[in-house]
């Protein structure tokens, strides 16, 4: 089923995206602010997203919060960080039913979107700062956060990799900033930064649902009409190739080590969607599926790691090999891995692995139908691209893709950082 995108622009670098699908019983609306990353603002960003959606000014605790959400039959409220290229991603979500389903006179679409207003335009500010409490609770979590990624140690070895590779690239920042900066924070600086946000984000509003939307994107042009806003641009770049591979090794007291190869893949933000789309395949033939190279070659075959998979970040124009090795089969993996890599470029790719691949990518993208979760996070991840492709338009042009052009998008990975996580 093939979804399509009313697309309008309600203010200056605010867009509201309604998707109109009838099939579920929810609503689900989501606010994605694209602020410029950089160190100090990455950290002030990511504790403000988790305190905006505490309470707010006309509900100014947990517990009357909960209460109005609760009201509105069990609505919810969350926010999320993230980053895409040089942006970092604030979003807010509210999920609720759908107007067909109440048998009151309550219009819930109207309400959730003044809720949500409510959270990111009134925040729960008195003589100038954010509430003590709140915020040290929410500094605390963002910190406990930032040491869960440290303790996954397969997010930990990725990151680090990254942080490496990626050193002096406006990409490389983290999505919480560092830790430094968050324990610089004060209940006053957050103020500023809650400001910033409103007034120089490039805003995208996704509605998904049946009914309301008229009324959600009236509640939104309304709410950003009282704001003065100067949108920010970022101007995205990427490095294209790696000239010599670094090699880091980090000993830790691990039950496993880990191995990470990062890879210049010569495609990114600047290129063309047919690019992109070769580069992506090209990954997921080598690393991405269960009929992929480095899972039946250098996993099952030569049993040489726990586990090895491929991912492609075709914005920052990266692509990354991680596995779960013994200590005595880092250097055989290595090898086994880049072995894999240069058949690619060869040409070594069956007609069977690349079909395998094809339809296993497919498949992946049609369940983002399945929920309306899964079809606001496929077109809010389009933000980058030049106007949206349902997934139909999409698996079409993945089948579309050629032997010759995986090939082409092979022989452009250049090896960057190679990163061990040893076992002490």
């Amino acid at each position: 089923m093939m979804n399509s995108v009313e697309r309008k622009i309600i203010a200056d670098g605010v867009a509201f995206n309604n998707i109109k699908v009838d099939r579920f019983k929810t609503i689900r609306m989501s606010v994605n602010l694209y602020v410029p990353l950089n160190e100090k603002d990455a950290a002030h960003n990511a504790l403000l997203r988790g305190l905006l959606t505490r309470s707010c000014k006309a509900y100014p605790d947990f517990t009357q919060f909960s209460k109005k959400l609760s009201s509105l039959y069990g609505t919810d409220i969350v926010s999320s960080v993230k980053k895409t290229g040089d942006y970092q991603v604030l979003t807010f979500t509210a999920v609720g039913i759908d107007d067909r389903y109440v048998f009151t006179d309550e219009v819930i679409s109207a309400e959730l979107s003044k809720l949500l207003c409510e959270v990111i335009f009134n925040p729960n500010i008195t003589d100038g700062k954010f509430n003590d409490n709140d915020f040290e609770q929410e500094r605390r979590q963002l910190l406990d956060a930032i040491d869960a990624e440290f303790n996954d140690k397969r997010s930990y070895a990725i990151s680090t990799m990254l942080t490496n590779m990626l050193k002096g690239q406006t990409c490389g920042i983290k999505r919480y900033g560092s830790v430094e900066e968050i324990n610089k924070i004060t209940p006053e600086s957050l103020v500023d930064a809650w400001k910033k946000v409103l007034k120089e984000s490039v805003v995208e509003i996704f509605y998904i649902g049946d009914s309301g939307a008229d009324k959600a994107e009236k509640v939104f042009t309304d709410a950003y009409s009282k704001i003065d806003r100067t949108p920010c641009k970022v101007d995205m770049t990427y490095v294209k190739s790696a000239d010599e591979a670094q090699h880091i090794v980090e000993e830790m007291d691990v039950s496993q080590s880990k191995l990470v190869l990062g890879f210049r893949s010569g495609v990114g933000c600047t290129d063309t969607e047919k690019d992109w789309i070769a580069g992506r395949l090209m990954c997921a033939v080598l690393g991405g599926t269960a009929n992929s190279k480095l899972f039946n070659n250098v996993r099952e075959k030569q049993s040489l790691c726990y586990y090895c998979a491929a991912s492609y970040n075709f914005i920052n124009g990266l692509m990354i090999v991680d596995s779960g090795v013994l200590n005595e089969n880092i250097e055989k993996t290595e090898k086994a891995i880049l072995k894999e890599v240069e058949d690619m470029k060869n040409g070594n790719i069956t007609d069977f692995e690349i079909e395998a691949t094809k339809r296993a990518m497919v498949n992946g993208f049609r369940t983002s139908n399945d929920t309306t979760a899964g079809i606001d996070n496929w077109y809010s991840s389009q933000f980058i691209n030049d106007g949206f492709n349902s997934i139909e338009e999409l698996a079409a042009k993945y089948n579309a893709v050629t032997k010759e052009e995986i090939v082409e998008a092979a022989k452009k990975l250049t090896l960057d950082t190679v990163y061990v996580l040893k076992n002490k």
